[in-house]
């Protein structure tokens, strides 16, 4: 690796002026923290805006903050105020993030902030590619910046690009409301590592990629022509040492120094040491579930007054978006309820609800986490929450129970939490009196083991991790185009292709020569093919060969008058040139009366999917089913395929998109060699792209020329990319005779 920039929204520092001057205050968040490191370590850059609107500053002031900023290996992108308005508040915070948090019915689709978020995008885009070389890794952060990787990948593909979402990925019925859903794919699919908080985000994504782009997928791995792209989880940490070592901090500090947050906290317990504090941390958003948990608390005082005075809810809501409708009515709501609860349960020694509507410092916030007896964690959509991990990690004494939202990814961290539906008031009630009633023993217990994970997997942990990664999708796609041919393997090619004095050459049609389609009668040979094939087969020297699982009737139509020989179903059909077709093997369709039933059965409970009859073969095509139903119907066929052709002499063969029956024995591998037989062919080629002409190259000889179409795993000796670099190769094989 030479160097690792990292691109962001925000730089990890904020500009302040002190009597004209500017000044830099490093930022204390989670991924300032995580990322500070990494940049410094590989020597990388930091893209980012530095937080000013550059119609709000003097050219000279703007100039002073760049070089401050690039002395902290920083590099600004500078936005107006306009800029921040549409990209920012308008499609960033208006459009995905309600919709990315599952709240459709607040989204703005205006097509101005979307204009304004592909301007921005660009600019981030061509910063970073002013500062990079080739072979240097990115690493891209969050949803502002989804379409930076495709951006940057066209104008260099040797960087190794990594994308991490910091916020939940929607499953695809919610994606796709989204009119630029497929330019958002596209611009993450420009990146090679695509991280995420959790594995149902992730899948979320692969599912949404797969139905809208059709692209093959093999576990967590995304097969796009000439690239592998990677998907996985990381669940982001906190820095573990700095909550811990603060709290400890706290803890041995006199009496007379503590803050008077700290000094408020003492005066409540002691007017009753078995009061108790239920914590709730949250920036003001719809998202985070904050009317549900205040109408939760208020039904636990109803329903259980023998805890009024007894039970305090500290609730600490971060301002955010106040000039934003819909956070102006969620305030309104929230002091609504908190007012309420107050008038109805509280008195003149007790008040249940402490409402803080600002932020509070880091020393604060150690001291809130250390002293409250329960956090109340509930967002209704939450790509993480780190408050959770903070709140764990304060706790030296091992005390406290968390209870914690099914809908926060950091739920999946803490099994030993109390997990509660957020919209389930009733069981949110439950659950702060099961929190508050646990014994000591057990709360000890459970924190120790949230703990002793939530310390291993730290912030650093997680950047490590996720470098870690890009260096093994840069070998894994290594790995896979080494057997790329080059131009320098091209050259060795055709120079033995050259010197042949017969030239034997097999070329399969679906995926090789022609791409696919929903409908596979539609993909007959374009005037391009046609002409190629005619060039290719121009000189006596080049005796070509299309060697196909397609039907003899339909080949013998679509290659009519050229010079070329056929192989059809997979090898139980020849016709030579000038010659009739010829069965290679006895082939045999008696059995097609048992299993026709079965594939029927499947067309009908698969919208889309349809069955092919050939002479001696049945295939269910599901290229046009619905791409995770068609992949499950696929292998529930294959299953229930096997047992029925136990006792036939039949074999399962499966494409691309579709499954084959055919006869036993038969493949491309057996037709090629009896075709080749007395020929004294001194080049042989063989061609191909799916799962069916392996056995075309595991059969031919070792000194075949072997050809994969695609970067699957295969027995084949080279790869080339996609349909369009076969036909280029061809082209230059074409003007040797």
């Amino acid at each position: 690796m030479k160097k690792l920039h990292i691109v962001s929204n925000r730089l990890p520092f904020s500009i302040s002026f002190d009597d004209g001057n500017p000044t830099l205050t490093p930022s204390v968040g989670g991924l300032a923290t995580g990322m500070n490191s990494v940049y410094k370590d590989f020597s990388g850059n930091w893209i980012g805006w530095p937080g000013v609107a550059s119609d709000s500053q003097s050219p000279a002031d703007l100039a002073r903050i760049d070089a401050l900023l690039e002395k902290e290996g920083c590099v600004s992108v500078h936005l107006s105020n306009h800029e921040v308005e549409e990209f920012y508040e308008g499609f960033c915070n208006n459009t995905i993030w309600p919709l990315f948090h599952y709240f459709a019915q607040y989204v703005d689709f205006h097509a101005e902030f979307w204009d304004a978020y592909v301007e921005v995008n660009q600019k981030f885009a061509d910063k970073t590619l002013e500062v990079i070389e080739d072979g240097d890794y990115v690493w891209v952060h969050d949803y502002q910046l989804m379409l930076v990787p495709e951006m940057i990948k066209s104008k260099k593909p040797n960087i190794t690009i990594g994308y991490f979402l910091h916020i939940p990925f929607p499953s695809y019925e919610v994606f796709r409301i989204l009119p630029w859903r497929d330019e958002l794919l596209k611009g993450l699919l420009g990146a090679d590592l695509i991280g995420f908080h959790t594995y149902d985000y992730e899948r979320h994504f692969l599912s949404s990629v797969r139905r809208l782009f059709g692209y093959e997928i093999t576990f967590n791995e995304i097969h796009i022509d000439d690239r592998i792209i990677l998907a996985d989880a990381f669940p982001m940490g906190i820095d573990y040492k700095k909550f811990d070592d603060a709290a400890i901090k706290i803890n041995q500090t006199p009496l007379k120094e503590r803050s008077e947050v700290h000094r408020e906290l003492e005066k409540y317990f002691l007017m009753d040491p078995d009061r108790k504090l239920v914590l709730s941390i949250d920036r003001l958003d719809y998202s985070k579930g904050i009317p549900n948990r205040l109408r939760a608390f208020g039904r636990f005082l109803e329903n259980h007054p023998e805890y009024r005075g007894k039970v305090t809810l500290i609730m600490l809501s971060v301002p955010s978006r106040n000039n934003v409708i819909h956070y102006q009515r969620l305030r309104s709501e929230v002091e609504e309820l908190v007012g309420s609860i107050n008038g109805l349960y509280g008195n003149i020694n007790y008040t249940p609800v402490w409402y803080f509507y600002r932020t509070m410092p880091f020393q604060n916030l150690v001291e809130l986490y250390s002293m409250c007896d329960v956090a109340l964690i509930t967002p209704v959509r939450d790509g993480m929450n780190l408050v959770a991990k903070e709140y764990v990690a304060s706790r030296i004494n091992q005390t406290g129970v968390m209870v914690i939202s099914e809908m926060a990814g950091v739920v999946k961290e803490m099994g030993e939490a109390i997990v509660i539906n957020p919209n389930d008031e009733n069981q949110m009630e439950k659950a702060i009196l099961q929190a508050l009633e646990m014994p000591l023993d057990e709360q000890k217990k459970r924190m120790a083991t949230m703990q002793k994970r939530i310390r291993r997997y730290d912030v650093f942990k997680w950047a490590k991790e996720f470098v870690g990664a890009l260096n093994r999708v840069n070998k894994i796609q290594k790995d896979f185009l080494a057997k790329k041919i080059t131009p320098e393997v091209g050259k060795t090619i055709i120079d033995k292709f050259e010197k042949a004095g017969k030239r034997a050459i097999f070329l399969d049609y679906d995926g090789t020569l022609t791409g696919f389609k929903a409908d596979p009668q539609e993909v007959q040979p374009d005037a391009e093919l046609k002409k190629l094939i005619d060039e290719l087969t121009e000189s006596e020297k080049n005796i070509v060969t299309i060697i196909s699982g397609r039907d003899k009737e339909t080949l013998s139509k679509w290659f009519e008058g050229h010079n070329v020989n056929l192989i059809c179903e997979h090898g139980v059909w020849l016709r030579r040139i000038g010659e009739d077709w010829n069965m290679l093997t006895n082939a045999s369709n008696s059995w097609m009366p048992t299993i026709r039933p079965v594939l029927e059965s499947y067309v009908d409970r698969t919208p889309g999917s349809f069955l092919e009859e050939k002479n001696y073969s049945l295939v269910w095509h599901f290229r046009r089913a619905e791409a995770e139903l068609g992949e499950l119907r696929a292998k529930e066929l294959r299953d229930e395929l096997t047992e029925l052709v136990a006792n036939h002499n039949l074999e399962i063969m499966e494409g691309n998109k579709v499954v084959e029956v055919k006869t036993g024995g038969v493949n491309k591998g057996a037709a090629a060699n009896s075709f080749l037989l007395n020929m004294n062919a001194d080049f042989i080629m063989g061609v191909g792209d799916d799962w069916t002409d392996e056995f075309l190259f595991k059969e031919l000889p070792e000194t075949a020329i072997t050809v994969k179409v695609g970067i699957k795993h295969t027995n084949a000796a080279y790869k080339l990319e996609t349909v369009e670099a076969v036909r280029a190769f061809l082209k230059k094989l074409s003007k040797k005779k």
